[in-house]
């Protein structure tokens, strides 16, 4: 039984993007299929980057160029996919704790491994 009365829609979402049951709106399927172009083409880019490693980049360039799309990568999906954007706060921070922390084990061993 609807709610609403002649002066007031019966809409899903309110002003303020909160739907009628305390949830957040999410965003158009259009929108989800720009961020996996923006993944698939992220993707191109870093099998292209990998690559190019054969034809004389610098080994360092092409290490942090890797690491940033892949951080990019990260945060696209935990964002949209993942509907971190829509949650509570901590659940990003959570999440953004552990990339700093796989970061951090993954430069020490890089490191470890290529000069020790």
């Amino acid at each position: 039984m609807s709610t609403a009365t002649p002066d007031t829609p019966n809409t899903a979402h309110g002003a303020d993007g909160h739907s009628a049951a305390g949830g957040h709106a999410h965003p158009s399927n259009w929108l989800y299929v720009k961020v996996a172009i923006a993944l698939a083409l992220l993707t191109a880019f870093e099998v292209f980057t990998y690559f190019e490693t054969v034809h004389g980049w610098g080994d360092n360039a092409i290490i942090v160029m890797l690491v940033a799309m892949m951080v990019l990568k990260f945060f696209l999906v935990v964002a949209f996919f993942m509907h971190l954007k829509f949650d509570a706060p901590i659940f990003w921070r959570l999440f953004v704790f552990g990339l700093i922390l796989a970061m951090a084990v993954y430069m020490v061993m890089l490191t470890a491994f290529r000069y020790w």
